[in-house]
């Protein structure tokens, strides 16, 4: 995927990452961006390692894992930090 594709899929899985799980801060672009790269990340090395898919391209089963890669960052984030 191109660094393109990355940002697009990172700021789709944040912005309905932090619909699904509202913190007790509000986050502008760059944070949600943040957290929905990470979250691209996260939800792509644990959907590979339960093989549950890959976050391949901009569709549809990629957004799904990213989103809810950034639900769980959100969720360590809101925990831990």
């Amino acid at each position: 995927m191109s660094i393109l594709t990355w940002i697009l899929l990172g700021l789709v899985a944040g912005y309905i990452a932090k619909k699904l799980h509202p913190g007790p801060t509000r986050s502008g672009l760059l944070p949600t961006l943040f957290i929905g790269i990470i979250g691209a990340l996260l939800g792509g090395f644990l959907g590979r390692f339960t093989f549950w898919g890959d976050v391949d391209g901009f569709n549809l089963g990629s957004i799904a894992i990213a989103t809810m890669g950034a639900v769980l960052a959100l969720w360590l984030r809101d925990r831990f930090l």
